[in-house]
């Protein structure tokens, strides 16, 4: 096999590409051409600091962008160096660069250094308190590659690790935690768990040959009706948030576009098409921005 037979196509293209080939394999890491990740960790900090009514920091929302592309990069990097064993019995992540030897994994924990580093820089911007609660989420996210070894709802971890922004908005935004936030951060769980569990449909019948569990696995024909359930929760505790803030009827219309689109994302559900899934996957970037819509008109409307 030559070394070319090692490089999988998303290196053969767009913005990895671009890029000198000696940087290829660690943005390949970083998953820099798949910014979905980034999107999904961003939209709970995002939220949370829409719901709080800004308070004046309007920098928070650039500042949790690169929180959540330095953090979301340096998980990927992280994963990648606890499941590369694993990744190369799997057919779509044996060419990943530490699955297939093209980084060391010396390099790569360097690179969770330097993207860390950056994460630091961001955490610096916010208030003690945020500071306190951001720092919080470590032992959860270090466990998190682990999951799928011990346990078949590794999207409950993921939940609390991808959701951990909305704990963290708030108080960057006004100082201090409300019961607001934690109701948003119970609700962003569930949203996880449904959008990972569609994203974990594609990976079924390569997960059962390695041993590796998931939801998708566990609910097997029932994912559907697994997925609808999470989005109906997620729903109730954003809801439940909303009141929190501004409790009418009319504050909860905030959730009615968002709301039809995870509906439509659960009536669409193939528990057997791995392509549909993620196309349903990915379309949360958009289930985010209409929340967050929602979520800044009702936060500016009823902060003092």
């Amino acid at each position: 096999m030559t070394a070319s037979d090692l490089v999988p196509d998303s290196e053969r293209r767009g913005l990895i590409a671009a890029l000198p080939a000696s940087a290829r394999p660690y943005a390949s890491l970083m998953r820099i051409d798949r910014p979905i990740g980034t999107w999904l960790l961003y939209w709970p900090c995002a939220w949370s600091v829409a719901l709080a009514g800004v308070q004046g920091r309007w920098d928070l929302f650039a500042w949790f962008l690169l929180g959540a592309f330095a953090m979301r990069s340096a998980g990927c990097v992280y994963n990648d160096l606890v499941d590369r064993d694993l990744d190369a019995r799997v057919e779509r992540t044996r060419l990943r660069p530490l699955a297939s030897g093209r980084v060391s994994p010396r390099s790569a924990w360097l690179l969770v250094g330097l993207l860390c580093g950056l994460g630091l820089l961001v955490l610096f911007q916010l208030p003690a308190i945020a500071q306190l609660v951001s720092l919080a989420s470590v032992a959860l996210v270090a466990a998190y590659p682990f999951m799928k070894r011990i346990t078949w709802w590794p999207q409950a971890w993921l939940g609390l690790v991808f959701s951990w922004g909305a704990l963290v908005g708030w108080p960057a935004a006004t100082g201090s935690l409300a019961a607001a936030p934690i109701l948003l951060w119970l609700g962003s769980i569930f949203w996880v768990i449904g959008y990972d569990t569609l994203y974990a449909i594609q990976d079924k019948e390569d997960d059962a040959l390695v041993g590796v569990r998931s939801s998708a696995r566990r609910l097997g024909r029932h994912a559907q009706a697994g997925i609808a359930t999470c989005y109906l929760l997620a729903l109730l505790g954003w809801g439940a948030a909303l009141w929190q803030v501004r409790p009418d009827l009319l504050g909860l219309v905030a959730l009615l576009p968002a709301a039809v689109h995870l509906a439509g994302q659960a009536l669409r559900t193939d528990p057997d098409d791995g392509e549909l899934a993620l196309r349903l996957f990915r379309s949360n970037r958009f289930t985010g921005l209409l929340l967050l819509l929602g979520f800044a008109a009702v936060g500016l409307s009823s902060a003092p």
